[in-house]
């Protein structure tokens, strides 16, 4: 484990990956995870931000899913669930990463990319 950053920077670089899904715009919402992805030389934190990554883009894929299918009203429940999903998951993410800052959360059942 790479300990080059302390536990405070590490608690809020892992958290704002996480918290980052929160952001209005699409661009700036993964783009913060992918600049501390680059930025960190901390092992964990670019863990963090890999994970935040990963599920960004889980969400981006199940949202298009859940849109395509809403047109024949088979999705609705599913943009319902995503909508919970995608606002639940973060908060823990952040929780986890403030409580746990010597670990890094990992998204249940989420495609890992990278």
């Amino acid at each position: 484990m790479n300990t080059t950053e302390d536990t405070g920077t590490r608690k809020l670089l892992s958290a704002l990956s996480h918290g980052s899904i929160f952001f209005n715009t699409l661009i700036l919402a993964v783009g913060v995870p992918i600049a501390i992805l680059l930025i960190s030389k901390d092992s964990l934190i670019k863990e963090s931000a890999k994970e935040a990554i990963n599920f960004h883009i889980n969400m981006w894929f199940w949202w298009t899913v859940a849109g395509i299918l809403a047109w024949v009203l088979i999705g609705i429940p599913l943009l319902v669930v995503l909508g919970i999903v995608n606002f639940i998951m973060p908060i823990v993410a952040i929780f986890y990463s403030l409580t746990q800052p010597n670990s890094v959360f990992r998204y249940p059942l989420i495609l890992r990319l990278f």
